[in-house]
């Protein structure tokens, strides 16, 4: 089996146009600092209100909006307090972008990672998707 797509790809002059990285990066510090500081409201508002989107966490599977909401609110205390070591943020043409990052918890030292697939929706950029793991530190 080929790894080679039968559609086109992405014309590159479409790959991280200035003014939708700028866009995302503002959209995704948004979400970071509503993730520090536990605010619900910011975070479901990124979120893409769907029973399509998902987020995989360190401990749980949260499959549509509704899950995903349910597991916040449940939440003690929110997020553990993190910091960004390293972000990538990658867009494609004007609707579609991903945004990576590599985070550490200053309480113990643990790394992680997050992925996070945005889509533009009427309503603005939405989360899709999202993956968070914890890295294993014995390696």
């Amino acid at each position: 089996m080929s790894n080679q797509s039968s559609g086109s790809a992405q014309p590159a002059e479409e790959l991280n146009l200035p003014s939708v990285v700028a866009e995302l990066t503002r959209v995704c510090d948004a979400y970071e600092q509503a993730l520090m500081s536990n605010d619900l409201d910011t975070l479901d508002q990124l979120f893409w209100a769907s029973p399509s989107t998902l987020r995989y966490g360190v401990s749980e599977n949260l499959y549509g909006i509704d899950e995903i909401r349910s597991f916040r609110i449940g939440r003690s205390g929110g997020s553990p307090q993190r910091e960004v070591l390293r972000r990538v943020i990658t867009t494609y043409g004007q609707d579609f972008a991903t945004c990576n990052l590599e985070f550490v918890r200053p309480a113990t030292g643990t790394r992680g990672r997050q992925s996070q697939t945005w889509l533009r929706t009427r309503e603005g950029w939405r989360i899709a998707a999202a993956h968070v793991s914890l890295m294993n530190t014995d390696r």
